[in-house]
């Protein structure tokens, strides 16, 4: 499988760090916290080293977004149980962690023809709309993912539980898009 530059942009997991969270507690103890209960139910805490922010909700609910890779995504989250830990809040200790979404991009390295791979793509798993947006959307059952494809040959990968998912889902645009003679 070629490369074509498959970077991983987001990953979104979810856990669970507590029974309970006292909010308003975490948002005077932690610089930069944010809680506005009339805005927003959670309290939101970004880190930069690794990058990612953090979405905190009462119900001991963690959700982590904005990490580049997967292990960043335990880092961050062991690193937050510390800093409540740190200022006597009992956490879960080894919580499991559920990766919700990773989303990749890559490039084909050629001009695509996004009418032709609608055609050929059939229209029961596409959606292609150039007046409401420029990309084809195509969805894949195996793995499921959502790959958006682009005219200069870029697509972005949603969806995926894993890596491996999101560089599947390019093999399987590649591969499609090659038995149809348009790469």
């Amino acid at each position: 499988m070629s490369d074509y530059n498959i970077k991983i942009e987001n990953v979104v997991a979810s856990t669970k760090l507590a029974e309970e969270f006292d909010l308003t507690k975490i948002e005077a103890e932690f610089e930069g916290a944010e809680y506005n209960k009339q805005k927003f139910p959670g309290l939101v805490y970004r880190v930069s080293d690794p990058k990612a922010a953090f979405l905190v909700f009462t119900s001991g609910k963690v959700v982590c977004t904005g990490a580049k890779n997967v292990a960043d995504v335990h880092t961050v989250i062991g690193n937050m149980a510390k800093k409540l830990n740190g200022i006597g809040i009992k956490t879960i200790e080894d919580p499991e962690i559920t990766v919700q979404n990773i989303v990749a991009s890559a490039d084909l390295q050629a001009v695509l023809n996004l009418n032709a791979i609608a055609i050929g793509l059939g229209l029961e798993n596409i959606e292609y709309e150039p007046e409401q947006f420029p990309g084809l959307v195509y969805r894949i059952d195996d793995p499921k993912v959502v790959v958006l494809i682009f005219s200069s040959g870029k697509l972005v990968v949603t969806g995926g539980k894993s890596p491996e998912n999101c560089e599947q889902g390019v093999e399987v645009v590649r591969q499609q898009l090659d038995s149809m003679g348009l790469l």
